[in-house]
């Protein structure tokens, strides 16, 4: 949803105009669109001719960010939580450690992504999104 609003930007675009292109349920774009409206990413316009837009730079926004947030806790095991684990080998388990490091690699390459970085190529990202009857407002 993000990249679309940003492709689009700086017309409005609704939620069931991103639901279509993506071809998934308009109950779940409206929870997105809720959250990235509170996290500060979009502004939400009511209305008969509202819909969403950014709020902030595309260039300031990383993808590792989105992620963090949008996908919850980042322990892709459990033995990650020290708190929580109740593994017996945390202590020597390479496995863990190697999926830690894979984590950590990952990230790193998330948090040097940014919101302008995915929405560069905007033709024919739009070319495949977008409705023709809709790109003459673009």
């Amino acid at each position: 949803m993000l990249q679309l609003v940003a492709l689009r930007a700086p017309h409005l675009i609704t939620v069931d105009e991103v639901a279509r292109a993506h071809a998934v349920s308009r109950a779940h774009m409206v929870k997105v669109a809720h959250q990235l409206s509170l996290h500060g990413y979009i502004e939400t316009v009511r209305g008969r001719n509202g819909g969403m837009r950014l709020l902030r730079d595309p260039a300031k926004i990383t993808i590792g960010e989105v992620v963090r947030w949008s996908e919850g806790s980042t322990e892709m095991l459990e033995c990650f939580n020290a708190q929580t684990s109740n593994c017996p080998i945390t202590e020597f388990c390479r496995l863990s450690v190697g999926v830690q490091q894979a984590t950590r690699a990952f990230f790193k390459v998330l948090d040097g992504l940014t919101l302008a970085d995915i929405t560069a190529n905007r033709k024919p990202l739009l070319s495949r999104l977008t409705p023709k009857s809709s790109l003459g407002t673009l």
